[in-house]
């Protein structure tokens, strides 16, 4: 079994920050890439930020400059440093992890989704 939970989501006025955490726990092999999510009300859910094992990163254009993503392998755990907020990032954040999970003796790759959190940018 595997579980990813997000924590630090908020309420925020625009210009602020924060820093939402994710980590994944249980009968974890290796952790691929890990990465962010966010949906909007009435909105697709769209890509902000992802990471490699090796720390290569991805942005979506609307966040680059202001958010950064970060990991710790040891920790298994990712993170999203959000600078400069505005009322359009207000969504459910959601952490993806690409992971190896243990299996007998052997593993299986398998994506995994926290449960979400949210963050209220207000103007």
């Amino acid at each position: 079994q595997v579980q990813v939970v997000e924590s630090g989501g908020g309420l925020v006025q625009a210009g602020g920050s924060l820093r939402l955490s994710c980590t994944a726990s249980g009968m974890i092999f290796n952790i691929n890439d890990m990465g962010w999510y966010r949906q909007a009300p009435g909105k697709q859910r769209e890509l902000v930020a992802t990471i490699s094992s090796v720390g290569s990163t991805t942005y979506a254009d609307s966040v680059r400059g202001r958010f950064t993503v970060s990991r710790d392998n040891a920790q298994h755990t990712v993170y999203l440093q959000m600078n400069n907020l505005e009322p359009v990032d207000t969504a459910v954040y959601y952490c993806n992890a690409d992971i190896q999970v243990e299996y007998e003796s052997d593993y299986v790759d398998d994506v995994f989704w926290g449960q979400g959190t949210q963050v209220t940018v207000s103007s």
